[in-house]
């Protein structure tokens, strides 16, 4: 009898001790309330502090779009009577292909940037180009995994090896893959020969090339993504996944689709993988590809993807090309990427298996090294037949 009677002691002082800490704390949120720290306070100035532009050029555009697209900030505005500020009414159309000769006078020290941030800016607004090759029907077959590979005119020699190696199109581990490569235009301005005959005679031997009329430079990248995307919505947006990257990568095709067939169906809707750069912000020194002035950007970069390649779904995808035009182009396109997802509410995941930076170089001829790895850059055409005929050796042991 001991026993219970213990038991039902114990319970009791239990409930008793629970009621009395719910007394207590009953009592002090009382006592709070009185002295008046959770009651509601009513504002008693204008809850929106007025606005005052950003130096940084790009900065301010993004603000001119937050303002545009932001309902909130609509309510805001219509609160006002549609009383803005001159700067932040000052909008011209979104996708004008016209020069903007009034960055000459709203980018500080423009006649002192080089040449390439001068075209950068005054044609910032384009996003439509003349389409001058297209595949319309390479995704009548809905693909499960999509490769887009930037490319140039010139780099027939890497499209080529992609081809003979991890971007053969086709079924490959029963999915069906389906393999394009983004083209501009190798401009004379560049001292480019002309190419275009040479590339009519590999799209209609390959079918696999899509250009447009743009002059393809390193900060027209990110014009390549926005292109990509609009033709994506259009000419394949039944894709699975989109593997993404540049033609001097080998990308192990077996692997991702290996890992893409692993994925629960909620984990593959916002998929986003990548070898991911958090906490970086621009370059400064001039002598830097990446270099950007603080009279274009100032800030920090949101977490982005490298661009040598990264891994994404088709709804992603999509939820890029609806959100693009909210954010205004930036010379660096894996960086504009990231600021994207931003604005969409996702965050690139970082994946070990993307080495965009290359691997030790006494592993760079180890067969077994790649055969854990999605992605490698930089590779030769030489070294992506090689490695993939590795991989294929049903006879290597990488126990």
């Amino acid at each position: 009898m001991h026993g219970p009677r213990r038991r039902l002691k114990v319970v009791v002082m239990t409930i008793m001790t629970a009621f009395f800490f719910i007394i207590v704390e009953v009592s002090r949120i009382a006592s709070q309330d009185k002295r008046g720290w959770n009651k509601i306070r009513i504002p008693t100035k204008p809850f929106w502090g007025k606005l005052s532009p950003n130096k940084a050029y790009w900065n301010r555009h993004q603000q001119k779009l937050d303002h545009l697209y932001n309902p909130i900030l609509k309510g805001h505005n219509a609160s006002l009577g549609g009383l803005l500020p001159d700067w932040l009414n000052d909008t011209v159309a979104q996708d004008s292909c016209e020069p903007d000769y009034r960055v000459m006078s709203q980018v500080e020290n423009f006649s002192l940037l080089p040449d390439r941030f001068k075209d950068f800016l005054l044609y910032m607004r384009c996003r439509s180009y003349r389409m001058v090759v297209d595949q319309p029907q390479i995704c009548k077959n809905q693909p499960f995994l999509l490769l887009a590979i930037k490319s140039m005119a010139s780099h027939f020699d890497r499209r080529q090896a992609i081809r003979q190696s991890w971007g053969r199109a086709g079924v490959l581990a029963n999915k069906t893959v389906v393999t394009v490569f983004l083209l501009g235009n190798a401009t004379a301005v560049d001292n480019f020969p002309d190419l275009s005959p040479m590339l009519a005679y590999e799209s209609s031997m390959h079918g696999d090339i899509l250009q447009w009329d743009y002059r393809d430079s390193f900060f027209n990248l990110t014009a390549k993504e926005v292109l990509f995307l609009e033709w994506f919505n259009t000419r394949c947006p039944n894709a699975s996944f989109i593997f993404k990257g540049d033609d001097d990568v080998f990308v192990n095709t077996l692997l991702i689709i290996k890992f893409l067939k692993g994925l629960s169906p909620a984990k593959a809707q916002d998929l986003f993988v990548g070898d991911v750069i958090t906490n970086a912000g621009p370059h400064r020194d001039k002598k830097v590809k990446y270099y950007i002035p603080e009279s274009i950007y100032v800030g920090k970069y949101p977490p982005y993807a490298g661009g040598g390649g990264y891994l994404y779904s088709g709804t992603v995808a999509k939820g890029l090309h609806r959100i693009m035009n909210k954010v205004p182009l930036y010379p660096i396109d894996d960086v504009y990427t990231g600021m994207c997802l931003r604005k969409l509410g996702l965050a690139p995941q970082k994946h070990k298996g993307f080495r965009t930076f290359g691997i030790e170089e006494k592993y760079r001829n180890n067969p077994c090294a790649y055969k854990s790895l999605m992605l490698v850059h930089p590779r030769s055409p030489q070294d992506m037949i090689k490695i993939w005929a590795w991989l294929k050796n049903t006879a290597l042991n990488c126990q």
